[in-house]
């Protein structure tokens, strides 16, 4: 993981320098970018409350599911997150905030009708160690010249609808054009590595979770059920949690499209192996047939 943000700060770092080489308004483009992230960070929790259709409630509307969620965060020894519910039938659960203080956690009707309390304790487990991880943070920071990037290729393409790249008097289409490519590589490059950090830190909420209840099989027993349960449900409630996806335990992307080459969770398969050898390690029982980090 570590690996991978120190990458993603040279890819950067690359970027920035090619930006100020090509003279480009950099303060400009990074005060609009920081604007925009801005608004995503500290609004986040509302923005997903609207997008997935998400009510918030409170312990009176559903005693156990409350409860549930309140004993978790006592353990992790964080404040009580809010609780929201989404009607839909797929079996999902997500969280975020900035920070434990304004966290958010929310399940699908879907999640709470196909596992038992034991499983659904280990999912509420997994996202409550997102938001103690602050993993809405990470992924933010990670993104920022990300969204510079994105910025910077919109005003390239209006510069080349309606004035080209300024060959003439200034002299600098070469340098537009070099700024053009490099741009697209850092985009691709960055997203790529992004997409990598946003997967360690699925395992490491798996890890985290396990350990907060002591009982990894129940959350590998969880993402059974899900990963098995997903291909059932209607395209519809999928649509749903759509804009939560890359929040959410389970990713709401099907198929094989050139889109799952950016997954923001690692295979199903990988982390219920990693699970069940955190059960085996936990009993003191032999190692099975060892998997890659």
């Amino acid at each position: 993981m570590y690996l991978t943000m120190l990458m993603l700060a040279g890819v950067y770092t690359f970027f920035i320098l090619l930006l100020i080489a090509a003279g480009f308004p950099l303060i400009f483009v990074v005060g609009i970018a920081a604007v925009m992230l801005g608004i995503q960070y500290f609004a986040s929790d509302r923005l997903i409350l609207r997008s997935s259709g998400a009510k918030q409630i409170s312990r009176e509307d559903a005693p156990e599911l409350y409860g549930m969620i309140e004993r978790l965060a006592q353990r992790a020894d964080m404040p009580m997150p809010k609780v929201a519910v989404i009607d839909s039938a797929a079996p999902n659960a997500f969280a975020t905030g900035r920070n434990p203080k304004n966290a958010l956690v929310a399940v699908t009707t879907g999640i709470q009708e196909r596992l038992s309390p034991r499983e659904l304790e280990a999912v509420l487990a997994h996202e409550l160690s997102h938001v103690k991880n602050r993993d809405v943070t990470v992924i933010t920071i990670a993104s920022f010249f990300l969204t510079v990037a994105s910025f910077v290729m919109q005003i390239m393409f209006f510069r080349m609808i309606f004035g080209g790249f300024g060959g003439g008097r200034n002299n600098n289409g070469g340098a537009m054009m070099m700024l053009l490519i490099g741009t697209l590589v850092v985009q691709f490059v960055a997203q790529l590595l992004i997409m990598s950090l946003s997967r360690y830190r699925e395992y490491g909420a798996d890890h985290s979770g396990a350990e907060l209840t002591g009982d990894p099989g129940a959350l590998a027993s969880a993402l059974e059920k899900i990963s098995g349960a997903m291909a059932r449900v209607p395209a519809q409630d999928l649509r749903t949690m759509t804009a939560a996806s890359a929040l959410a335990i389970y990713p709401t992307l099907k198929g094989h499209s050139v889109q799952s080459l950016f997954s923001t969770h690692p295979p199903i398969e990988d982390r219920i192996a990693r699970l069940r050898q955190m059960e085996r390690d936990m009993r003191g029982l032999p190692q099975s047939t060892p998997f890659e980090n």
